[in-house]
């Protein structure tokens, strides 16, 4: 059996104004898991933690099988990292990159390389910083994607790239997975992308995780009912709502564990379902952060 390509179990890293608490996570081979939060979160410190770069203060860390940060250096011969602040030499061609990277990793398929200067619409005589933003981007991926690596950590690799480069990026992601002993921790704040690839979602907001399930289930399980309430009505508690707005006779039911059940809930105690409807992954995404911190603030 496959090990993980992740496995934390109760990491804490604390800072004097941030403290990432109690962080487990469990990345399998062929899985993409969309890691979403807001600015701030917590994202790139969980990253920069499974690639070594910062030492959590408790907890155990294994990237694919290895012990992180004692093997860190056996692990990141599979790992391929990026992030949005990661710079290439301006001065210097996509093709110098690339006989650069190609002998560092014994990895390296040169026909893979070439064929996403195709997909990606770049050109190896291109010094880098003659390319815009996309492109940089895109050349960034082509050398962590042509190394074949194992497990791929993206931290916000689509910030600030117009629909079709997103687009291509993240076909390309998906195709990667299709090798089932891969694995991709896609972390962003843009939650379209997420939804579009992500066969896990994590939920973290100030240092902690709020939820991390299977996305097209955890998704499901959520709706807003709309409900015409009589004055003299009050509605029930009921399991898995998270927010209750009301105006008037109109009141709105936010809920994370939706089933038919909770409509005859209602018309019982006298109300009228009006309409129930899903929510997108953004939808899910704030309700979930906001109730979290109106529960920690109470």
């Amino acid at each position: 059996m496959n090990e993980p390509a992740i496995d934390i179990v109760g990491v804490e890293k604390a800072y004097r104004f941030f403290h990432l608490s109690n962080i487990s996570l469990r990345l399998e081979p062929g899985q993409i898991m969309g890691f979403v939060g807001p600015n701030g979160a917590g994202k790139s410190t969980t990253i920069r933690i499974l690639m070594g770069m910062i030492r959590p203060d408790r907890g155990d860390v294994r990237v694919l099988g290895h012990q992180v940060p004692r093997d860190q250096a056996i692990a990141k011969r599979e790992v391929g990292y990026v992030s949005d602040d990661m710079r290439l030499y301006g001065s210097q061609t996509l093709a110098w990159h690339m006989d650069w990277v190609a002998p560092i990793y014994p990895g390296w398929d040169a026909a893979y390389a070439t064929a996403l200067l195709k997909r990606f619409h770049l050109h190896p005589a291109q010094t880098i910083k003659a390319l815009s933003h996309g492109e940089r981007v895109k050349a960034t991926l082509l050398l962590v994607l042509a190394r074949r690596p194992r497990l791929l950590l993206l931290d916000e690799p689509t910030t600030g790239l117009d629909p079709v480069a997103r687009h291509e990026i993240l076909a390309e992601l998906m195709d990667v997975v299709r090798d089932e002993r891969r694995a991709i921790l896609f972390s962003s704040h843009n939650t379209q992308d997420v939804e579009q690839i992500s066969d896990v979602i994590t939920f973290l907001d100030r240092g902690r995780i709020l939820e991390s399930s299977d996305t097209a289930t955890f998704i499901d399980r959520w709706r807003r009912v709309h409900l015409d309430v009589p004055a003299q009505v009050t509605l029930p508690d009921a399991a898995g709502v998270t927010e209750t707005q009301r105006n008037g006779r109109v009141a709105v039911v936010t809920t994370s564990a939706y089933t038919p059940d909770l409509d005859s809930v209602y018309t019982q105690a006298g109300a009228t379902v009006q309409d129930v409807q899903r929510m997108t992954l953004e939808e899910i995404f704030v309700a979930t952060v906001m109730h979290n911190r109106r529960e920690v603030a109470s």
